[in-house]
């Protein structure tokens, strides 16, 4: 035949939309000429494609040759159409002898010998030729992601005369099986190096059960980072269909999502250097940011007001909407970023506002300057403060922490539970109709909330987070009602020490 049709996908986001890669020969002078909005990299392929040919023993047909990468308004990158197109120009130029590769998809960078190279982004690919039941065949250093999803066959080769010769055998080959690597328990940060600081764990335990945002404040050295770095341990194991939402974030990114495999959720702490777009995502070919990386789990802002506050003001759309668009001339692109705030801050610029040992010489005016650095829009979206206080000698020497992560995650998993058999979606994810269904409040309830906005001057989205709040403690407590005591605790978590308000 002189013309050739094979299939494999592209990368659009998190996305992977199909695509045909086309080859036709003809007659005229010998060219090689690849259509369809192909960037360089894609380009290049012809000269890889002509080498691995030849180095694997081919023969490179000396005539026209025209690929055409089908739909063509989607823009091409990078090396993973190689395989594709070398498989095509040897059934174009009649060099493999098989029927049909229609139910099979091929994503794969070429080497000059042939043999084949990983490429970003298979798991999206790999997510969606499962859901057309198709196979898949990646280069070997990709399987492991690959077999990520449940019942797609996967297959691989060394190099591209391996891959012609099992697509040419009579079964086809067989698919290989990955063996997965996990984290181990011991890899994850335990509760019980904590000690003290009771109110703070508390104040860890209800934003893990309900997926809250949370801030800590307090003095330097006083275990703010510590208890940051403990939520993964405690928070709910991933679910299948996140593990895989999140890992296809890890895959295009070009980031390894083997350690996501054990259902840790990940746990990212960017410095505060990082620009607005290392933070969102973006670049000339956009690529997804700290909280796409983060999503399903843990974004960590450690030494919060020192951050710019234009980067931080860009947290404040994606934090609502748990997604954030890119959006460029030629395209428009949306990446995932359903994240959990957690953020430590000191009260003020020395650290030690309120000591009582008097250590803190910041004036009335250098400590406002210090906390304006954070916007009261963004203040309003965090739900939890807590106040990490410094530990006196005595306790700090003491032997033993306090209680371990695996019993605080088990309160946590029972909270989670409930909150997923009643409304499907963490509190921390409530809508303005469901918080009506289920943070209903008795008349006694109504007035403690709506005494405590008056004098407190909460927003309506502020007092929607203290219904969440308290919604999750009353989970906490196994309780189908929000009662007052449950309510002032929610409330209580609105205020931070230091002379800090949450507001």
């Amino acid at each position: 035949m002189a013309l050739a049709v094979l299939h494999t996908r592209g990368q659009l986001g998190v996305s992977a939309p199909p695509v045909s890669v086309e080859i036709h020969l003809s007659g005229g002078l010998p060219s090689f000429a690849i259509v369809g909005l192909p960037e360089a990299a894609v380009k290049e392929s012809r000269e890889r494609v002509r080498s691995a040919l030849l180095n694997s023993g081919f023969e490179f047909p000396a005539r026209r040759i025209t690929v055409n990468l089908a739909p063509a308004d989607l823009p091409k990158e990078g090396g993973r159409y190689d395989l594709a197109i070398a498989l095509g120009i040897l059934l174009a130029s009649n060099q493999l002898k098989i029927k049909s590769l229609q139910h099979v998809e091929f994503m794969a960078e070429l080497g000059l010998g042939g043999e084949l190279r990983p490429v970003r982004g298979v798991l999206p690919a790999a997510i969606a030729c499962g859901q057309v039941n198709k196979a898949f065949w990646v280069a070997q250093p990709n399987i492991t992601e690959a077999a990520l999803v449940d019942d797609l066959a996967v297959f691989s080769a060394t190099d591209l005369l391996g891959v012609c010769n099992q697509i040419c055998d009579e079964q086809g080959g067989l698919p290989v099986v990955a063996e997965q690597s996990v984290i181990q328990a011991t890899d994850i940060a335990d509760m019980a190096d904590i000690k003290g600081q009771h109110q703070s764990r508390r104040a860890l335990e209800v934003a893990a059960a309900g997926g809250h945002n949370i801030l800590f404040a307090g003095p330097p050295g006083s275990g703010k980072s510590m208890l940051a770095s403990r939520l993964p341990g405690i928070l709910p194991a991933l679910s299948r269909n996140n593990l895989l939402e999140t890992a296809a974030v890890y895959s295009v990114a070009g980031l390894d999502p083997g350690h996501l495999l054990a259902g840790t959720r990940p746990f990212r702490a960017p410095h505060h250097t990082a620009s607005s777009v290392a933070l969102v995502g973006g670049g000339s070919r956009p690529r997804p940011g700290e909280i796409s990386l983060a999503h399903q789990g843990v974004l960590f802002l450690d030494e919060l007001p020192e951050f710019p506050r234009s980067v931080l003001e860009v947290l404040r759309e994606p934090m609502e909407s748990g997604k954030v668009e890119i959006s460029r001339v030629a395209q428009q692109l949306t990446f995932p970023a359903r994240f959990q705030l957690v953020a430590a801050m000191n009260p003020c610029p020395c650290g030690y506002q309120g000591d009582p040992d008097g250590r803190c010489r910041c004036t009335p005016d250098q400590v406002g300057r210090y906390q304006q650095k954070i916007s009261g829009p963004l203040m309003d979206r965090i739900d939890l403060f807590a106040w990490v206080p410094g530990l006196p000698a005595e306790q700090l020497l003491t032997q033993g922490g306090g209680e371990a992560s695996c019993d605080v995650q088990a309160r946590v998993m029972q909270a989670y539970k409930l909150q997923l058999k009643r409304q499907g979606c963490r509190n921390a994810e409530l809508t303005a109709a469901m918080l009506d269904e289920f943070c209903q409040l008795g008349k006694s309830e109504q007035a403690i909330l709506i005494s405590a906005m008056k004098r407190l001057n909460l927003s309506a989205r502020a007092a929607h987070r203290v219904l969440k709040v308290a919604r999750t403690i009353a989970d906490l407590n196994q309780s189908e009602n929000i009662s007052q005591s449950v309510l002032l605790e929610a409330l209580g978590f609105r205020f931070k020490g230091g002379g800090v308000t949450g507001g």
